[in-house]
Parts: C-alpha cells; sequence; structure tokens
C-alpha cells in the first residue's frame, strides 16, 4: 500500500473516530510530514508517527490499545493533552452503533504492524489482593526513583490532592494545607498516637509530629518509599517521635491509636477485601477515635464501581478497584464504623492534576533521565486522564471521617468551626494548626472526657 493511500485511509479513520470534532481545535501530523489544519487556533497537535499507529490503537480493546500506542510513542500529542483526551472521551461516550461499524472498517483498511512489547506493563501472579500480589502491585507503580517523582510532586512529595483554598494557590502551599486539614479534621492533638495507613514519602506522618505534636507512625508496601521516608524523618532530627516501617495493614497486630488516616491506599485494597480492612482500622483505633479515609471512588452512571481495567490497570495501578462511595460507607459502618462527615474534593483533584502535568512536562528531561521515556509518558497520558475524569465528574475523592463509638461518644466538637479557625490566610495557605482547638476541648481529652 503506498503511503498516500495510507494517509487518506488513516484520515478517514480520524474523521469515523472524532465525527463533528474532527479537527476541531486540533491539527494531525503524519510521520511523512503532512499536516491536517485544525479549524480554529489549535490546542494541540495529534502526531501519527507511523503507518501502522492508528491501526494498533483504535483496534479492540482501544482503552489499553491507545495507551500501548501513546506510551511506545507510535502516537503523541504535542500541546494540551487534556484537551486531547477530553475531545476523545467525548467522541467515545456520543458513539452510536453504526459509528463504531465505521471505526471497524476504516481500521481494516489501513496497515498492519508487527506486534512488539510493551514496556511498562503489569505481570502480577498470584491471588489477586493476597499480601504478596498487593506489594507487587505497590512496588510496579511506587518502587521508582524518588528523583522521578520530585519532578512533578510537590517539595514534600504529597502524592494525593492538594487543597486549594485559592484557585491561584502554588502546588507547595495547597499540599501543606491538605496535610494541616486532614490533621485537623482528626483533631490531632501533641502526644496523640498517630497512624498513617499507606504513608508514602512520609509527608503526613512528619507533619503530625512537627506541626501538632503526634507521635506518628507511617506504613506502606514500597520498599523505595519506606527506605527514603525514613531518611527524611532522620534528616528532621524527629527519628524520636516518628517512623515508617515496612509493613501491611492487615499486619498491625494489637497496637492501638488515637487517629487514623489512610490517604490515597483504598483504592488498593479491592472491594472483596473492603471488610478486612475497616475491621483492622477500627481494632487500631482507640474507643472514641477517629479514622479518615480519602480514596478516589468511581460516579459513572449505571456502575457500583469496580476494577480498574485496560491502560490503568496494565500500567499504572494494577489491580486498583473504585467503590462508590455510598457502598464504602456501607461497608465501614457494618463493620462499626460512625459516619461523621464526608467531603467530595474533586475540583481540589482537577487543579492538583493539572499542576503536577505542567511540572511533568516542563522537567521532561530530568523524568526521563530518572525512570525512561516510556514512564514519562505514561505518567503524562495516566495523569490527563484523570484530570478528565474528575473534571467531568465520571470520578471523585471523598474524605470521610469516621469515628469509633465509645458509649455513644465520638471526640468530635458540636460544630466545623475548628477546622476554619484562622480562615485561609493569603493565597491558600492554612493560618489555624492544632493551636486552634479550644484549651477545655484538650483539657477534656486528656482527662478521658
Amino acid at each position: 500500500m503506498d503511503e498516500r493511500t495510507v494517509i487518506t485511509r488513516s484520515t478517514e479513520l480520524l474523521v469515523a473516530v472524532f465525527r463533528e470534532r474532527f479537527l476541531a481545535g486540533f491539527a494531525v501530523r503524519f510521520w511523512n510530514g503532512d499536516l491536517l489544519a485544525a479549524h480554529g487556533p489549535p490546542a494541540f497537535t495529534l502526531v501519527v508517527n507511523s503507518p501502522e499507529a492508528l491501526r494498533a490503537a483504535f483496534s479492540p480493546p482501544a482503552d489499553l490499545n491507545a495507551g500501548r500506542a501513546f506510551v511506545d510513542g507510535s502516537l503523541d500529542v504535542e500541546g494540551d493533552i487534556e484537551r486531547a483526551l477530553a475531545l476523545l472521551s467525548g467522541a467515545d461516550a456520543t458513539r452510536s452503533s453504526f459509528d463504531t461499524m465505521r471505526i471497524l472498517a476504516a481500521l481494516s483498511r489501513l496497515p498492519r504492524g508487527a506486534g512488539r512489547g510493551h514496556d511498562g506493563e503489569a505481570k502480577l501472579r498470584g491471588r489477586r489482593h493476597s499480601p504478596m500480589r498487593d506489594r507487587a502491585a505497590i512496588a510496579h507503580h511506587y518502587d521508582r526513583a524518588v528523583e522521578f517523582y520530585e519532578t512533578f510532586l510537590d517539595r514534600n512529595l504529597v502524592y494525593s490532592c492538594g487543597y486549594f483554598g485559592d484557585p491561584r494557590a502554588s502546588l507547595d502551599e495547597a499540599q501543606e494545607a491538605k496535610l494541616d486539614y486532614v490533621l485537623r479534621k482528626l483533631r490531632v492533638r501533641p502526644g496523640d498516637r498517630f497512624l498513617d495507613i499507606g504513608c508514602g514519602w512520609g509527608a503526613l506522618a512528619i507533619r503530625a509530629a512537627q506541626k501538632f505534636g503526634a507521635n506518628a507512625l507511617g506504613i506502606t508496601l514500597s520498599a523505595a518509599q519506606h527506605a527514603y521516608a525514613n531518611r527524611r524523618i532522620a534528616a528532621a532530627g524527629l527519628s524520636d517521635r516518628v517512623r515508617v516501617e515496612l509493613r501491611d495493614y492487615r499486619d498491625l497486630g494489637d497496637r492501638q491509636f488515637d487517629a487514623i488516616a489512610s490517604i490515597g491506599m483504598v483504592e488498593h485494597v479491592g472491594r472483596s477485601r473492603l471488610r478486612e480492612y475497616f475491621a483492622r482500622a477500627l481494632r487500631a483505633l482507640r474507643p472514641g477515635g477517629l479514622f479518615l479515609n480519602h480514596g478516589i471512588a468511581e460516579q459513572s452512571p449505571g456502575r457500583r464501581g469496580g476494577r480498574t481495567r485496560g491502560f490503568i490497570d496494565r500500567f499504572v495501578f494494577p489491580d486498583g478497584e473504585l467503590v462508590a462511595i455510598g457502598d464504602l460507607l456501607a461497608i465501614a459502618e457494618r463493620n462499626g464504623f460512625e459516619v461523621r462527615d464526608v467531603e467530595n474534593l474533586r475540583e481540589h483533584y482537577v487543579l492538583t492534576l493539572r499542576a503536577w502535568i505542567r511540572n511533568l512536562e516542563r522537567n521532561r528531561d530530568r523524568a526521563q533521565a530518572a525512570a525512561g521515556i516510556a514512564a514519562y509518558r505514561t505518567w503524562r497520558l495516566y495523569m490527563a486522564g484523570s484530570a478528565v475524569g474528575f473534571d467531568s465528574g465520571t470520578i471523585a475523592v471523598f474524605q470521610s471521617l469516621l469515628g469509633k463509638p465509645d458509649g455513644g461518644r465520638v471526640d468530635v466538637p458540636l460544630t466545623r468551626d475548628d477546622l476554619y479557625a484562622g480562615a485561609l490566610n493569603g493565597r491558600g495557605r492554612q493560618a489555624a494548626s492544632a493551636s486552634a482547638i479550644d484549651a477545655p476541648t484538650i483539657a477534656a481529652h486528656k482527662n478521658g472526657m
């Protein structure tokens, strides 16, 4: 098949995929330099780097194969990648069966490429959500050089959504505000025993000790995070009050804590294990104490949560499962927790992801040097796709504050005033701290009232 015919047929496929959206604010450039100009100023350019790229990308299962084509460089997006994925998502959502038939017919007329390996795909073994397989799933995502994560995260390496009191706040400000917001929701006080399940590189545990006076323990399944977090703790001179252990949440023993947080970890647990997850947290929490569970939930109409599939499951978060917030809270309640507060922060995650994407793109060379080209392309694609999902409302992130009743008593004040005492200062900085909690409340806590 000659080159001109392949380009004509490739164009026909793209028309079938995008329909009336074709070239609406974007251009297409083919491997030989041919350019299809945008209708209006282009937000991005879709780059087709080989004659076989489009057939490889849009053949079923397209949710996996399009990601593969992007990661291996067959396809690329120059410019606003979030806009590109939003446009594709919109076209997918309104596609009819006739449109699908047109796409399949156009695919069959394109050249087929030779099979190739795909760098970065997870290959897990063993029983799903067994401790051994969970460790492998966590290692796939997190056990990379910390220098890679430093190219897009904030200075404290917080790998979850920030809290933007002002949308103009910097990422550093938003992440520090989130750490403080979590610890204030938990009413962490000096001397409290604080547990962070899935603690990442240690930011929340360190903040709990430095600013709120807690004795903190973080646990993680990532060997790389464990080693780095303990180096940070030692460098900060906090080894007497903070430590991070390489430990599964199922292996906490009989230790009890005054407050527990789990930030961005519940998505790795699996629906079948949620009963055990909440039971373990309840057992580790003292009577009257608080547990803050922060996690992503599925919000697509007609679905009640489920396993991540396609590109995200193979390349990013293997074995991840998103459970609808109503189902999650019902399981928590059946295991003895009382729901005290629930907050949807999905708009905050949109702002966070956009900041991460900007940082990653700006630091592309450093990111590729630290983790390779495939990792850079994988993270750019998954973060842009996630931003589309949060922005459209198909997924959300919830902070659920859960109490362990002690004869009906849970250690929360009558109002939320203490969460916002001092209000938001400047461009998103949180002015309040542990000291914002009034002295009678602290005294009552220490006296066991």
